[in-house]
């Protein structure tokens, strides 16, 4: 991890506040500092870098401790990043009192991942969002803009 993630607080959101805030003042608290990250933010070292509402992106660099026995980085850090940035832009558009439970990810994995790859961002972009069923779409890429996956996903809209 680098020296800057060192000042970054991790944990949970305590529930009392995430009942009094909107989805997108919470996801901006945390990208400012405010609120603690997630601890799987520290655990893959990636951390989110841009907050709008019905948008999320998220940055991150693969490395070789998340390879699989193939040489390659497994799947599941391509899926975690995905099902961040798409669950966190149907959070961005949740009004005070409203949270969401993932249904369904869908991934496509368009090419390996390698430790050689350099940083990746995840963007997660709203497709629609009713009052019971939100769906949103991600797209993984390098930073010469070369995709390596991209999914969709199905979020229930709950009460707090």
């Amino acid at each position: 991890m680098s020296s800057s993630d060192d000042a970054i607080q991790y944990g949970v959101v305590p529930a009392g506040t995430t009942k009094t805030i909107s989805g997108l003042q919470l996801l901006n608290a945390i990208m400012e500092g405010t609120l603690p990250a997630p601890p799987i933010q520290r655990a893959l070292d990636f951390r989110l870098v841009e907050v709008r509402p019905g948008y999320t992106a998220f940055a991150g660099t693969p490395k070789f401790e998340y390879y699989n026995p193939l040489g390659s980085v497994h799947g599941g850090y391509s899926a975690a990043l995905l099902d961040s940035c798409m669950a966190c832009a149907v959070h961005s558009t949740l009004e005070v009192g409203y949270s969401y439970a993932t249904l369904e990810i869908k991934i496509n994995y368009v090419r390996a991942i390698t430790s050689d790859t350099g940083e990746v961002r995840a963007e997660g972009k709203i497709i629609n969002s009713g009052k019971r069923i939100a769906t949103a779409e991600g797209r993984l890429f390098d930073s010469e803009g070369k995709l390596y996956a991209h999914g969709i996903t199905t979020c229930l809209i709950i009460t707090l």
